[in-house]
């Protein structure tokens, strides 16, 4: 469970994660200078096709792999909104990994642990989906495009 987390804004306010109760969420480590920095615009699809529904994808920029995510909070919106039409939330910079990694991505990653058991992610752009509850379902590696994530979510509406 998830929902009783509080995360930072990208405005520095604390937001509750029970704001998205009752919702199927996707939640991603985000970075606007790396490889995958496309799937913004799948994942931003996804945000708009199933908002209806009861879905959110929630954006976590991480600076930890190849210093990729080097702007602050202002430079990243700025950049999401102007080059991919983001709408979904993005939140203020963390990290996911370590010794200051985010009480939410300790979560996710103790629930839906990695290839071969490990814990830590890998790489911007990993994925977790969380189900209406607050459970942690399943998390997609890097590789893994926002639009094969499809029937995974819609099977939890």
């Amino acid at each position: 469970m998830i929902d009783d987390l509080t995360v930072t804004g990208a405005d520095g306010r604390q937001v509750p994660l029970d704001r998205w109760r009752g919702q199927v969420l996707l939640i991603v480590n985000t970075a606007s200078k790396c490889g995958f920095t496309p799937q913004y615009e799948g994942l931003e699809a996804l945000h708009r096709r199933y908002a209806e529904c009861g879905f959110a994808v929630l954006g976590f920029p991480c600076n930890q792999f190849g210093a990729q995510e080097p702007g602050d909070a202002a430079e990243i919106a700025s950049f999401c909104s102007l080059t991919y039409d983001v709408t979904f939330p993005v939140f203020a910079k963390i990290d996911v990994n370590g010794a200051n990694a985010d009480p939410l991505f300790e979560r996710l990653k103790q629930a839906a642990p990695g290839v071969l058991g490990t814990k830590a992610v890998k790489w911007n752009f990993t994925k977790f989906l969380v189900d209406r509850q607050g459970r942690v379902v399943r998390r997609y590696a890097p590789t893994t495009k926002p639009e094969e994530l499809a029937t995974d979510i819609e099977a939890l509406f």
